[in-house]
């Protein structure tokens, strides 16, 4: 049931005071400030988009401190059907909402684009929100995998002077890019949209985006969908036991596909043995990549780029041409060549701040490795394990540690969960469902792939459905697998 509708008086007065980040002192010291608003402007990249900024402080706890100029985008719906304003919440960390909508907004049904405006941003530090950069060369130290306790060492010390470096380069920003700061930046974006709810479609990261959100602004969230939900709850051990098992059960349907379907090139082959076979030249430094132009493939690559292409089941006969093309080469791998430029966008920052993942010393590390190996024996290197790395020697607490949720909305949160997602695991919704109790329902996608609205009529059907109508899905909804069209 929806709360009662302030004045309109009184919401317009709330509305400022929240956009401008301030509360009144008493009733004889409240002033209606101006809400911040949007210069839209049709995008350079593509005029039939609209592209503008918002000014933003870099601290919250300063409101009248230092500002940045976050980056927008938005396609309008038809003035004749129009209800209202649907953000999108990039996930990444790192991707462009900016670009999402001027070259990606038709992820979105016909419906929705008709009803609602398709808004969204690139989140702070990120794209063109003022992005984090950093030395390259620092960047490059970052190894994939830790050999040793001295080089687990020597990733401590760089990582602290590569933090001193991000944050000498890019200014206080640096410290405030966490999703705490970003879902008071999603608010302001609210307010100068001129919505008193949020209606928000969050996806894989932008889900610690929107869960954030509600947690603090309960009563102003009209209707959320978190589509390939994560579960800001869980520590370093967990983190990588549930990516290991979710990589390893899609390489499992991959090689399943493959064994039922003519249109693998691999089908009737043994890929799990082909697979151990090209592990094997990795470890030994003798793979190469045929897709760049004979650069070393190591171990930790070789899983992760081919965990990528299990995000999409499109993908998949392309994974299967890829195995193929890596068992035929022969070449002697060449040292990768080095970009020019001296400084690099670092839009991964934003997990260290989202995420406390600490690891005493090597031999907690290398634990970890062997723990994944076994849970995971075929893709054997969870990409988080980079996580870890990457975030090594993290100041704590860091800007939005991990806890289990606290949501109050009137509405119930949508979790669109799919069962056999690469990355962010069906085992991670139901956690997340859970923690929201009778605020949260999950609607499941019974096939594969790192999301489902674009990928199952079903989802998007009662996706569309609880987002234009505020219609929740049955208790235990399920949508059936699409098989692959190739």
């Amino acid at each position: 049931m929806l709360r009662a509708r302030k004045s309109a008086v009184g919401w317009a007065v709330a509305l400022a005071l929240t956009a401008a980040g301030l509360t009144p002192a008493s009733p004889a010291v409240a002033r209606p400030q101006p809400v911040p608003t949007i210069d839209w402007r049709p995008c350079a990249a593509d005029t039939s988009a609209e592209c503008g900024t918002l000014s933003l402080p870099v601290d919250w706890n300063r409101p009248r401190g230092e500002r940045f100029d976050l980056s927008l985008a938005r396609r309008v719906a038809d003035p004749a059907t129009r209800e209202g304003a649907l953000v999108f919440g990039p996930g990444g960390p790192g991707d462009s909402g900016v670009d999402r909508v001027v070259n990606g907004s038709s992820r979105f049904s016909a419906d929705l684009r008709a009803r609602f405006d398709i808004v969204s941003f690139d989140p702070r530090g990120t794209g063109g929100s003022r992005p984090v950069v950093c030395a390259r060369d620092l960047l490059a130290r970052q190894p994939q995998l830790i050999a040793d306790q001295a080089q687990f060492d020597a990733v401590l010390a760089n990582n602290a002077l590569l933090r001193a470096d991000c944050r000498a380069r890019t200014g206080a920003l640096y410290d405030h890019v966490d999703t705490t700061s970003a879902a008071r930046d999603l608010d302001a974006v609210r307010a100068a949209l001129g919505e008193r709810q949020l209606t928000f479609h969050g996806s894989s990261y932008g889900t610690l985006l929107g869960q954030r959100y509600a947690e603090l602004y309960p009563d102003r969230v009209r209707a959320m969908v978190l589509e390939a939900t994560m579960d800001h709850s869980v520590g370093t051990r967990a983190f990588l036991d549930s990516q290991a098992v979710t990589a390893e059960g899609a390489f499992d349907e991959f090689l399943a596909w493959c064994a039922r379907s003519a249109d693998c090139v691999l089908h009737s082959r043994d890929v799990r043995a082909i697979w151990a076979g090209l592990h094997a030249r990795a470890e030994r430094g003798s793979l190469t990549d045929p897709d760049r132009a004979g650069a070393a493939l190591a171990p930790f690559e070789l899983s992760r780029l081919a965990h990528k292409k299990l995000y999409d089941t499109w993908r998949w006969p392309g994974l299967a041409e890829w195995i193929v093309r890596l068992e035929g080469t022969a070449t002697t791998p060449s040292a990768p060549a080095l970009a020019d430029e001296a400084v690099a966008p670092y839009p991964f920052a934003v997990f260290c701040q989202d995420w406390s993942l600490p690891v005493r010393d090597y031999s907690e590390y290398v634990g970890h490795l062997r723990r994944a190996a076994r849970l995971a024996p075929d893709l054997r290197y969870p990409p988080a394990l980079f996580a870890l790395v990457t975030c090594l020697g993290t100041p704590t607490p860091v800007g939005n540690p991990q806890h289990r949720l606290r949501v109050h909305t009137d509405v119930p949160l949508l979790l669109a969960a799919t069962v056999h997602d690469p990355a962010t695991g069906y085992d991670w919704a139901r956690n997340v469902a859970r923690q929201l109790g009778r605020h949260g329902a999950v609607l499941t996608y019974q096939g594969w792939g790192h999301g489902s609205y674009s990928s199952s009529p079903c989802v998007q059907r009662a996706v569309d459905s609880y987002l234009i109508g505020q219609v929740v899905p049955a208790r235990g909804a399920s949508c059936p697998a699409v098989e692959p069209e190739l």
